[in-house]
């Protein structure tokens, strides 16, 4: 299952329909946000597989089991505890670009920075939750695992240069050393199918 796919599937509605409860979003504006968001979180996740941190990853897995998506209404229900969690996974993910991830996804969909920001906290530990899940099914013990989850999530198994190819991309576009708006912007355009 790729994220299109699991934004489109019942689990997909469920979690739109939570965080956006709990956000005071529309779900056409969250399900916009996640749709940028997601393949994002899972592309940062790759390219620090790939980079080395593999086996933190796997370690942080561990108490994100997917048990989440068991009971995702009362998890969700959680909002602080939820948003902290997520806040620190995506302080890991994007380091000191998380920002600019943030205004790229916000100018791409058009729902402000701020709910941006509270959407993609909300769902950092769901996107763990399901990697947790698939890793647990798979028996996945290692980074090579890993890698391919993650590529099999953003819609192409087992090529672990796809995390690296979108963050890369997400963070310099126009490829001038610098993080800006556009950069980030293009990207999302490219993952949401416009220009």
């Amino acid at each position: 299952m790729n994220v299109t796919d699991l934004l489109n599937s019942d689990l997909g509605k469920q979690i739109i329909s939570g965080i956006g409860g709990q956000t005071g979003t529309s779900t056409n504006q969250t399900a916009s946000v996640l749709s940028a968001a997601l393949p994002a979180i899972l592309g940062g996740l790759q390219k620090n597989a790939t980079e080395g941190d593999g086996d933190g990853i796997l370690g942080a897995l561990q108490s994100h089991d997917g048990g989440i998506l068991d009971n995702l209404t009362d998890f969700l229900g959680n909002k602080n505890a939820v948003a902290s969690d997520g806040n620190g996974i995506l302080g890991h993910v994007f380091g000191n670009q998380l920002g600019a991830v943030q205004k790229g996804i916000s100018k791409k969909s058009g729902v402000d920075a701020g709910n941006v920001a509270n959407i993609i906290a909300m769902a950092a530990p769901v996107v763990m939750g399901i990697l947790g899940k698939q890793q647990r099914s798979a028996g996945v013990k290692d980074t090579s695992g890993l890698t391919d989850i993650l590529g099999g999530l953003l819609g192409g198994s087992g090529n672990s240069n796809i995390g690296s190819s979108i963050v890369s991309s997400l963070l310099d576009r126009d490829g001038d050393g610098k993080v800006e708006i556009d950069d980030v912007a293009g990207l999302l355009g490219g993952l949401l199918g416009r220009k």
